[in-house]
């Protein structure tokens, strides 16, 4: 980053604050302050009573049981997230309500409301137990952004099942990978996948992933049709529309779950390389989903909810299924890319559809700065009253353009920081009660503990920076990691005993806000999806070429961190541009597009410690332009150098 954009952080940090218009406040779900104070003394009363905006079918008979790092929450209780998603809006005055507005890349379009959401989410119940699923098996779901990605989570859900929905544009390899570790008996896929006018082959990705696994059946939605090519198994595969027509048009029973029941696993990027399946529960999930939507998103029973999110992220769990529907929201859903087939797409959703709280990425937002204010501008977006942002530290620069072209200068900006493992916002603004601040999420939202320590546990001072955790359970936590419980521990509490370590640095002022500085770990944060830097190392070295490699994150204007790799070459391989372009598309093959390295370094040696420990930290100073740290430990120090030199050539 420039000196010029460093004074503009520091300038915007200090002295720009953006307070809730008194219209605004009068007007917010929460604009009580004492809220913060009230749910700080009593977490267990606040969470309990958010927990009445819930459709209970047996009230639940204690709030908490903590017995570190396992939470229980609201023990006793019995509920189903889809009767709440869905169900209970059908029998009263949101039956007629749009529930999902869904606008496809090609320029199709479809709208649900509650009732015909819960007639198609009840079809496909009866397919899924058809296919002989039951309470508590998993279901492997591999969909583009359509209507039958949240129709096949809510009918897992709506019959008890486990779902574990794969991004769509992973790799087969990356699909086999959760499919197996998840132990799933069936998956629903799609014949393909629309993305930049382009097709995603999801079948031929499927069939490759299935093989030798516990898959029996595979369900296929026609998305693209003949075009696709898509080769169907016969006894195995079947097609969703062929299956929902012999289907009983009956409504399904909702399976009475226990609060502490598994809803979904949802894997993430570790440092290890292995995927981790996050586990989250029935009860304290919904509940945090839902309150986080009345909170922090403000939502009126009039709003239009955008989340660009794809479900495959926890972004579209949450705030495009669980919450906005508990809520009773109209959703947006929209399945391709924002820059298709032109770079105004999200901006003509918006003006078509009346959108009123818009929520996406602060990737997204610095690529539509640099595209140019002149593409929003010619449509109108004056029905936005709220945004908000996810999925990494939003700069300044970023939040004032979003502020100014996006929110015409005058709706609030909810910059809100979460993860995977913590199922809804954490900290973040509630929009009538606490002024913004261009760069920082703000507060910890009322019932969450946060605090920034340093390498002994104590709190740091003011200003500094340190280990971003969370110091009391909370309803919507991670219950563990799939079959691997001691990974739980030690991964997020082993650092500090009964505290959550976020994997996050970041700094508080002296107004209490907190400022992320981004990961502490060797995971890279690309566009808001947090991919391991061992996966793509296992990815590049997988290739005939490759001797070792290293993988790092480095700034990037527009995705928050790019993916550099510095590769060594065996003996007798010319390491050239073309062998550069071919580890790039290796990379993708085996892991997805997502993963795909900016730049690739080729270097004789990386530098290591004498116990052969490469130094990625060293790599990460050179490729930042930083001051070189600590090279004594290193077997070679002289590998730094030729280093530097090499990244100077290339960059």
């Amino acid at each position: 980053m420039s000196a010029e954009s460093n004074q503009l952080d520091a300038l915007l940090s200090e002295s720009r604050v953006f307070p809730p218009s008194e219209a605004f406040r009068a007007q917010a779900n929460f604009n009580d302050p004492s809220v913060y104070e009230r749910a700080a003394a009593d977490p267990e009363a606040y969470w309990a009573e958010q927990a009445q905006h819930l459709t209970w079918f047996e009230p639940f008979t204690k709030v908490l049981e903590w017995d570190p790092p396992h939470a229980k929450w609201f023990i006793g209780g019995k509920l189903n997230a889809a009767y709440n998603a869905v169900d209970r809006h059908r029998e009263g005055p949101r039956k007629n309500k749009a529930a999902i507005l869904w606008e496809g890349e090609p320029g199709d379009s479809r709208v649900y409301t509650y009732d015909m959401l819960g007639r198609e989410v009840d079809r496909a119940a009866h397919m899924l137990h058809h296919l002989g699923v039951r309470k508590g098996d998993r279901v492997t779901i591999y969909l583009p952004m359509i209507p039958e990605l949240a129709i096949s989570v809510l009918a897992c859900a709506k019959i008890g099942a486990i779902h574990s929905v794969v991004f769509g544009g992973f790799s087969a390899k990356s699909l086999r990978e959760r499919i197996l570790d998840a132990d799933a008996r069936v998956l629903i896929t799609a014949d393909a996948g629309w993305r930049r006018g382009g097709q995603i082959p999801l079948k031929a990705n499927a069939d490759e992933a299935v093989a030798g696994t516990a898959v029996e059946k595979v369900l296929v939605v026609r998305r693209v049709g003949e075009a696709s090519g898509a080769k169907m198994t016969p006894g195995r595969d079947v097609y969703w529309d062929e299956l929902a027509a012999q289907m009983p048009k009956t409504p399904y029973p909702a399976e009475p779950m226990d609060a502490e029941d598994v809803l979904f696993l949802l894997y993430t990027s570790g440092t290890t390389g292995k995927p981790k399946g996050i586990v989250h529960s029935t009860g304290g999930y919904l509940v945090g989903a839902n309150t986080s939507l009345r909170s922090v998103f403000d939502l009126k029973d009039t709003d239009v909810f955008f989340c660009t999110a794809d479900i495959g992220w926890v972004t579209g769990h949450t705030y495009v299924v669980y919450g906005p529907l508990t809520a009773g929201a109209t959703v947006v859903m929209y399945e391709g890319a924002p820059d298709w087939p032109h770079r105004g797409r999200f901006w003509e959703i918006v003006e078509k559809y009346g959108v009123t709280i818009f929520y996406t990425a602060p990737t997204s937002i610095r690529t539509f700065m640099k595209w140019g204010p002149e593409i929003p501008a010619q449509y109108d977006l004056s029905s936005i009253r709220l945004m908000g942002s996810v999925g990494e530290p939003m700069n300044p620069e970023a939040w004032m353009w979003y502020h100014e072209h996006i929110g015409g200068g005058r709706a609030p900006i909810v910059d809100t920081w979460w993860q995977t493992e913590t199922g809804c916002a954490m900290i973040a603004p509630l929009p009538g009660l606490v002024a913004a601040k261009p760069g920082s999420v703000t507060r910890p939202v009322p019932g969450i503990s946060a605090a920034v320590l340093d390498e002994e546990g104590n709190p740091v001072e003011l200003g500094h920076g340190g280990y971003l955790v969370i110091t009391k359970p909370w309803p919507s936590m991670m219950r563990t990691i799939w079959r691997d419980d001691e990974r739980f521990r030690r991964s997020y509490f082993g650092k500090f005993p009964g505290v959550y370590l976020a994997g996050d640095g970041a700094r508080v002022d002296e107004d209490g806000y907190f400022w992320v500085l981004g990961r502490i770990d060797d995971v890279i944060n690309v566009s808001g999806h947090r991919i391991g830097t061992m996966e793509v190392e296992s990815a590049l070295v997988d290739h005939p070429a490759v001797a070792e490699a290293a993988v790092i994150g480095r700034s990037h204007e527009v995705k928050g961190q790019a993916i550099t790799a510095f590769v060594t070459v065996k003996e007798g391989v010319t390491a050239d541009e073309a062998l550069a372009k071919e580890l790039k598309q290796h990379v993708v093959d085996k892991i997805g597009a997502l993963a795909r390295p900016e730049e690739i370094i080729f270097t004789a040696e990386l530098p290591k410690t004498r116990s052969a420990k490469i130094m990625r930290r060293l790599l990460r100073d050179i490729a930042e332009g930083r001051v070189i740290g600590d090279t004594t430990t290193l077997a070679d120090p002289g590998v730094i150098e030729e280093l530097k030199k090499l990244y100077k050539e290339n960059d």
